[in-house]
């Protein structure tokens, strides 16, 4: 049999698969309307400009002031009020007490607190730091990383603003050196301020392709097995390398459909910017569609229905979601996480879109990611080649 006969069967057997997929209207819809709810989702649950407002925070000032006349705390209240009147990060009430306040974070009334010791003024009209107390929910690790870091962030400024009114009076040329003698400037590699939803939104996209192809999977070749139109197949003219790449070209027509959907969506919803080639991202979704259709059709093999081969495929996928660097950086997993993740395809798949749609990188940069998927891919697709015409000889 020709190689010119081969694809067109292939592409026949193609047809076919996409013809009943836009055939069930159920599945058609749900093709759609999964990566809009899964986008959408995630757009709205995570803050697209990397700012967080409306913290309830309570506030104890025990500061008792200095000689009976200076209270350094009330000038400090009302530098800080006046920064949140700008920013709208905080909603603060005053609370009686340390102990008042725990309870309340405890009952979830405020998310944390700002306390003020009763020396405050003291220590600083002595020439000492006058101390401030953040008190923070640890059953909620994020909020608190967030009110911590932006309530320490807030006191430097403030502190640094009062040594600058301490340092006027001794003629300092530059008050601002002598206090922060170093300039600290940040610069990507991109211009622009990308935010989480820029970061997560490549993984997303490389996630719902590797979704698409591993579930559909099941269906095009299990299913085909159980109704008996696989033995159809198999009794026809075809030649068995051709219902293989058949039932690949069509896994990938359907991971791009949904790949597509959710670049539109990003881009068009959430306003995210793609800093490298279009082009570039299209390649590396047909990339990423064709390692995981290996690997699914390898699965699907070796299962005897449908939903043993479902139950195979969740079981493969969950792991690679959360350990492929989708939703969080790999950096922050454990070291032995870290070594798992590097052999799981959908981390290199998600890897190389970020580096392309947030770091503009090209070819050159993302080369060891392209070399693994495409090794990847190769291989399952020379594994899948035998193990597929052996399941349906059974």
């Amino acid at each position: 049999m020709t190689v010119q006969t081969i694809l067109q069967h292939s592409f026949r057997i193609a047809q076919k698969d996409l013809t009943e997929l836009f055939r069930n209207r159920l599945g058609l819809v749900l093709l759609i309307v999964m990566p809009l709810f899964m986008m959408i989702m995630v757009g709205f649950i995570y803050p697209s400009n990397g700012t967080i407002t409306g913290l309830q925070v309570g506030v104890v000032n025990e500061d008792q002031g200095y000689n009976g006349n200076t209270n350094a705390s009330l000038s400090f209240l009302m530098g800080l009020q006046g920064i949140n009147n700008q920013t709208h990060m905080l909603v603060m009430t005053n609370v009686s007490s340390l102990a008042d306040l725990k309870d309340q974070v405890q009952r979830g009334a405020i998310e944390g607190g700002i306390m003020i010791p009763a020396n405050f003024s003291q220590s600083l009209m002595s020439g000492q730091q006058g101390t401030i107390i953040i008190v923070s929910d640890e059953s909620n690790p994020q909020i608190s990383a967030t009110i911590k870091g932006a309530l320490t962030g807030v006191f430097n400024v403030m502190s640094q603003q009062l040594a600058i009114h301490n340092v006027r009076p001794l003629n300092a040329t530059n008050s601002l050196a002598v206090v922060q003698p170093y300039s600290i400037q940040s610069q990507g590699v991109v211009n622009g301020n990308p935010s989480y939803f820029d970061f997560i939104a490549p993984g997303i996209m490389a996630m719902t392709v590797m979704m698409s192809v591993m579930t559909g999977l099941p269906v095009a070749i299990s299913q085909e097995k159980e109704v008996g139109t696989m033995d159809g197949m198999m009794v026809a003219p075809v030649n068995r390398l051709s219902i293989l790449l058949g039932k690949t070209i069509a896994q990938t027509g359907r991971g791009l459909i949904q790949g597509v959907i959710i670049l539109a969506l990003a881009i068009g919803i959430f306003g995210v910017a793609i800093q490298g080639s279009i082009l570039l991202v299209f390649a590396l979704l047909l990339l990423g569609v064709f390692s995981f259709v290996g690997l699914g059709i390898v699965v699907t093999s070796f299962t005897k229905d449908q939903e043993t081969a479902q139950m195979l495929m969740m079981t493969l996928m969950f792991p690679m979601m959360f350990l492929g660097g989708v939703f969080f950086p790999i950096q922050q997993m454990p070291w032995y996480m870290q070594d798992i993740s590097k052999f799981l395809p959908l981390t290199y798949a998600s890897s190389a879109l970020r580096k392309v749609m947030v770091l503009g990188a090209g070819i050159p940069q993302i080369s060891t990611e392209l070399i693994v998927l495409i090794v990847f891919g190769v291989v399952m697709i020379a594994i899948a080649l035998p193990v597929f015409k052996r399941m349906m000889i059974r």
